[in-house]
């Protein structure tokens, strides 16, 4: 369920007063940061964003299933083994994706990591997986087969060969994590945008709050709404760079793990929510709720917002959506 991001961008106003925007640009957990601070000079926002940067690399260090020393390799490892004890912060970020997952009714699930690899939407799939082949591959996904000791702190997947991955929510994390260091250190306000997982406090220093533009991918020239995100996350999920055709319909590289087959009929997904850990985790069960489903579900959830671009170009907003900033 990796995603594609990035269908907006951030409208900043640099300002000549004592304090400026600062910004830098790196590649961290295998994809682009933008780490934006106001500080008063440029030495100053240099030693914040350093520690924004290490921050984000201890958290890939405690996630990352590629690197086989990470916790989250050895629960792999020992899946259907034993259980592993993991620190309380890794244990505390799978018990939330849990929850999550019981909310979204299974539409996301960390353990799609299990998931076999039959899809493929570099161009070189010619035919339809058959029904057996799609439903073997999530023979070993399933969130209720992730199994949580409080007292020992320990993780165990039930079924030998089963995963878990931090691909729909990892870099959200991230960014809330970095967010919440920096406001420990006194700075004032700032972005961290993690390939489109993006979250936000305080205000630009004109006063004014930060804004997003949201652009229609269909038509990446138009805005069609710009939005003020005040102390907030918003992550922008959608297929269209990767995707196939069979039948004159498009499916998304967004699989859903209860079912094996690929989402369709949405093509962009933003999510307003307080933290981008929980946005990310929601933009993507949006794409494989469909739409009608997915506006319904955002509707019923409190200080959660969405706009959905469907596949024949049109936009679809949840309740709570200002219709002024629409463009």
């Amino acid at each position: 369920m990796k995603k594609t991001v990035l269908c907006f961008f951030i409208l900043i106003s640099f300002c000549s007063n004592a304090q400026e925007v600062h910004k830098r640009t790196l590649k961290l957990m295998g994809s682009r940061f933008d780490i934006t601070v106001v500080a008063s000079n440029r030495i100053e926002a240099d030693i914040y964003i350093d520690l924004a940067v290490a921050e984000i690399i201890r958290i890939e260090k405690l996630i990352s299933s590629w690197d086989i020393n990470s916790q989250t390799s050895l629960i792999n490892i020992n899946a259907g083994i034993k259980p592993v004890i993991v620190d309380k912060e890794l244990f505390n970020l799978i018990n939330r994706a849990i929850q999550i997952s019981k909310l979204t009714r299974g539409a996301f699930d960390i353990s799609y990591a299990s998931m076999d690899r039959i899809w493929k939407f570099d161009g070189t799939m010619t035919e339809f997986p058959s029904k057996e082949l799609i439903q073997k591959s999530v023979s070993k996904v399933g969130f209720s087969n992730i199994v949580l000791d409080e007292n020992q702190l320990s993780v165990f997947l039930k079924l030998e060969g089963m995963k878990i991955g931090f691909g729909a929510i990892g870099k959200g994390y991230a960014a809330d994590k970095a967010k919440a260091l920096l406001m420990q250190k006194g700075v004032i306000a700032g972005i961290i945008n993690a390939s489109g997982d993006m979250n936000t406090w305080g205000k630009q220093p004109n006063n004014e709050d930060w804004k997003v533009a949201i652009k229609n991918p269909m038509n990446k020239d138009k805005v069609f709404a710009l939005l003020p995100i005040n102390e907030s996350a918003v992550v922008t999920s959608g297929n269209y760079e990767k995707y196939v055709s069979f039948n004159n319909k498009r499916y998304s590289h967004i699989i859903d793990p209860r079912t094996g087959y690929p989402s369709s009929g949405i093509v962009s997904a933003s999510v307003f929510a307080p933290s981008a850990e929980l946005a990310d985790a929601l933009a993507t069960s949006i794409f494989v709720m469909g739409k009608e489903v997915g506006l319904d579900f955002i509707n019923q959830l409190n200080k959660i917002e969405c706009i959905l671009v469907d596949d024949n170009g049109k936009v679809h907003y949840s309740k709570g959506i200002d219709i002024k900033n629409k463009i």
